[in-house]
């Protein structure tokens, strides 16, 4: 699928400031989308206008490149078809959308226009500031067993960022990357079943430079890996790393179950022993302590009426207890 910001990034690398109806013709585009997705390109700090009007980038675009992915992934690269693309709406439709199973793949997509979160939430990432990607591999697991698999996921991309810099990195029940109380990313699986075999497939995707406006839009705290890492690693490294971490959990969960990451994933939680309240998938709101995992990966709290083990909801707020 094309972008046309990838197709301008890739025409302003080439040469020196060229003007927009020069990259129109370049492009084969109208000069009204040129100039429109010139100015959303300024807007993130990846393109910059001189006097005369003409666009030329900021400096050399990270792109993503499937040859260096696999590169950085060494022996974990065999058997993995590895495949980068201009755009595409989800990563995640884009291979749950495959009729054959052809083995363990990894989609990478420069712009995402339709990233989805949990319950049907938008994942919002503008061109060449986020990592979107997703992994698909085969499980022996039951679907049952797989509702943990998120929280596996969660604890090898925590391993992932920590080991290229990102110290503070931690964990939010059930899916979200934190580092320092900012969301610098989260996880999505979905699964599907091919004949015997149970598909998972896990979207992941992590804010790797700040977005201008970006913490307006959403009300909330936005991280990204920029403002803890310097200098920031190429997002070639950083989707080698996270794919290497999860090809090597997504095993272990498959020989050994949650089991294989409880303790860990309980080390991570940032809000390990603080009172929390949760909103509950029928719109009810539990608040308690946080003690950890159950065996089956609910969230434990210890609340005023026992202990209870949600399974389905979402962290509202977090104070110390």
């Amino acid at each position: 699928m094309r972008s046309l910001a990838i197709d301008l990034l890739r025409a302003l690398g080439a040469t020196s400031p060229r003007a927009a109806r020069e990259l129109a013709a370049v492009c084969d585009a109208r000069i009204g989308e040129v100039e429109r997705c010139l100015a959303r390109l300024k807007q993130t700090g990846l393109v910059t206008t001189t006097e005369n009007g003409a666009a030329r980038l900021l400096a050399p675009f990270d792109f993503l490149d499937a040859a260096h992915i696999a590169g950085g992934l060494g022996p974990r690269a065999a058997g993995l078809r590895i495949e980068v693309t201009d755009a595409c709406p989800s990563t995640s439709s884009a291979l749950l959308a495959e009729s054959a199973n052809p083995g363990p793949r990894l989609l990478l997509a420069e712009e995402q226009l339709a990233g989805r979160g949990r319950r049907g939430r938008r994942w919002l990432s503008c061109v060449g500031t986020a990592l979107t990607m997703s992994l698909k591999r085969g499980f022996s697991r039951t679907p049952r067993e797989l509702a943990a698999l998120p929280l596996a996921a969660g604890v090898a991309a925590v391993r992932a960022l920590r080991a290229l810099g990102a110290t503070y990195a931690a964990l939010k029940w059930p899916n979200d990357l934190l580092v320092r109380g900012g969301k610098i990313g989260g996880i999505l699986i979905e699964t599907r079943l091919h004949g015997r075999e149970l598909i998972a497939v896990t979207g992941i995707g992590i804010n790797c430079r700040t977005t201008p406006g970006l913490e307006a839009r959403l009300r909330r705290r936005v991280a990204a890996l920029q403002e803890f890492m310097d200098p920031l690693p190429a997002r070639n490294a950083i989707a080698a790393r996270v794919a290497g971490e999860l090809l090597g959990a997504f095993d272990a969960f498959d020989a050994h179950g949650l089991t294989a990451f409880k303790q860990e994933w309980e080390a991570m939680h940032a809000y390990a022993g603080q009172r929390l309240r949760v909103r509950l998938a029928d719109g009810r709101v539990l608040a308690g302590v946080a003690d950890g995992l159950a065996e089956d990966g609910g969230l434990r709290l210890r609340t005023r009426a026992g202990m209870r083990a949600v399974h389905s909801g979402r962290v509202v707020s977090a104070r110390a207890a």
